[in-house]
């Protein structure tokens, strides 16, 4: 049998001034902690001199718990390894022991006692169909970058550098604004890059951008305020907002982006809203610039906020990337949110939060509230990858490599499955999104491709409400030409297989 290491024990307690002996509550302890799983066959035990200075008592009663507990078989020795947990349980005990006068197992009340009281938020949010679909990394996994050509190497070296002597700065606490100087470099990039406005003052380093989401729907949404959100739009964004108790309002999207108009109609009462102007999410399309300025003067007159998600602009391949929204605020009604999971790696979970300036009281206080700040280390990492190059170079050989694989998906797509899929959306970003032929199940075709090992996320988990064709939205950022291949040439298989 393989001997576990010694762990931490949990809390033993002795109590002096009970009627049994002290060895007899130790050996109720061990033998309960054994039979209940809290320690492991295997498992190391603590000598009986070390036990007994821990408890402060004397050597004697652990001598006499442990000799009884070796006895009846629950503790074994090994020359050299001491005192463990035995590798198998004596048959008396396979059934877990019960506390005093408890007259059945924890399992058994709460299936007695049926669904226990949570809020209404946590009901809404489990509400959700499982998505076996996300458990797959592989082919079409929406939101993967390509992983294999990220410069790993530039990458270590420079954790190296930062983790090799941390200092107290990398230890201690740390703003929860951020890393001024990465601050400073974001603030540059978003500058040059997405015509964003602002000083590094106003930029908050978050862990991703869920966090984002989540910090400024706690900040600006009271519940009950209606929020627009994009029809079908982001559904971690719907999260977000939902958490905060907003009400939603699906506003319809179509080849110009939101249609501000009906929002303005349905929602003229609106704290806020969500949008994806520079690629939308899921469906591909730009804001065109005069449904942008009529968002913006909404906001202005109604004192309402826009949240802009600007989660992978950087990957545009007809043309250069569009200019932010927030860029176009002169009312800083704007609150600007970007990440670099999409663009980096997803463990990487840093994000950042472009802040008015009369907001940011609050955005700390929430920040503060949540987890503080994000990891240091990474963050000082990520400054010098910007400050000596790397990034750019990184996006820009990544922004070649996703227009090759977007054409190779096209490509697939159009020789295996012909109009069976009719892909829509901007050549732009990570995924694209294709229409399935009109009663075909999106998710029964997800479920089933998922079974083949593909990841392809149904269209119809963005909708609010029951939309009039189905499709799926398919990653491509993370999957190379072979993936491709065989993933259409199974996805196909999917589909065939559900109409028969």
């Amino acid at each position: 049998m393989k001997r576990v290491p010694a762990t931490f024990l949990p809390p033993i307690t002795i109590d002096s001034r009970a009627k049994s002996p002290m060895h007899r509550q130790l050996y109720d302890w061990f033998r309960r902690a054994i039979v209940t799983g809290q320690m492991r066959p295997g498992q190391r035990v603590l000598s009986t001199r070390s036990l007994a200075a821990e408890l402060k008592i004397s050597r004697i009663p652990v001598l006499n718990a442990y000799e009884q507990l070796l006895a009846e078989g629950y503790f074994e020795t090994f020359v050299g390894s001491g005192t463990c947990v035995a590798g198998s349980i004596p048959d008396d005990t396979a059934r877990p022991m019960l506390g005093k006068g408890q007259k059945t197992f924890p399992e058994e009340i709460i299936r007695k006692a049926g669904q226990r009281r949570i809020s209404h938020r946590a009901v809404a949010l489990t509400h959700l169909p499982a998505q076996s679909w996300l458990n797959i990394v592989g082919a079409f996994r929406v939101s993967l970058p390509a992983l294999d050509h990220f410069p790993l190497g530039v990458w270590s070296k420079l954790v190296a550098r930062h983790s090799r002597k941390p200092g107290r700065g990398i230890m201690g606490y740390s703003d929860a604004m951020g890393y001024l100087p990465l601050r400073e470099a974001i603030g540059e990039y978003l500058g040059a890059a997405r015509a964003v406005r602002c000083d590094p003052s106003q930029i908050m380093v978050t862990t991703g951008s869920q966090q984002g989401l989540q910090l400024t729907a706690q900040v600006l949404v009271d519940p009950e305020d209606r929020v627009g959100i994009e029809e079908p739009g982001y559904p971690s964004a719907r999260q977000a907002f939902i958490t905060a108790g907003a009400q939603l309002i699906p506003v319809p999207v179509d080849q110009e982006g939101m249609n501000v108009s009906e929002f303005i109609r349905h929602g003229p009462e609106a704290r806020a809203v969500y949008i994806t102007p520079s690629h939308q999410y899921p469906l591909g399309m730009t804001m065109s610039a005069a449904r942008r300025m009529l968002l913006l003067n909404w906001a202005v007159r109604s004192s309402a906020w826009i949240i802009e998600d600007d989660y992978d602009s950087e990957y545009r391949f007809g043309s250069r990337p569009i200019a932010s929204l927030q860029g176009l605020d002169t009312d800083a009604r704007v609150i600007y949110v970007g990440t670099f999971s999409k663009v980096m790696f997803p463990a990487l979970r840093l994000g950042y939060v472009v802040v008015p300036r009369d907001l940011l009281p609050s955005f700390c206080a929430a920040r503060d509230a949540a987890d503080v700040f994000s990891s240091t280390l990474y963050q000082l990492v990520m400054t010098d990858f910007i400050r000596e190059g790397h990034f750019a170079r990184h996006i820009r050989r990544m922004r070649m490599l996703y227009m090759e694989r977007r054409m190779a998906l096209v490509k697939e797509i159009r020789a295996q499955m012909g109009d069976s899929l009719d892909v829509i959306g901007a050549e732009a970003g990570m995924h694209l999104a294709a229409l399935l032929p009109s009663g075909a199940d999106d998710v029964a075709v997800s479920k089933d491709a998922a079974r083949r090992g593909i990841s392809a996320t149904p269209l119809s988990t963005c909708y609010l409400r029951p939309q009039a064709r189905t499709g799926l939205i398919l990653g491509y950022g993370g999957t190379n030409a072979h993936q491709i291949h065989d993933g259409i040439r199974k996805l196909n298989l999917s589909l065939q297989g559900l109409r028969v």
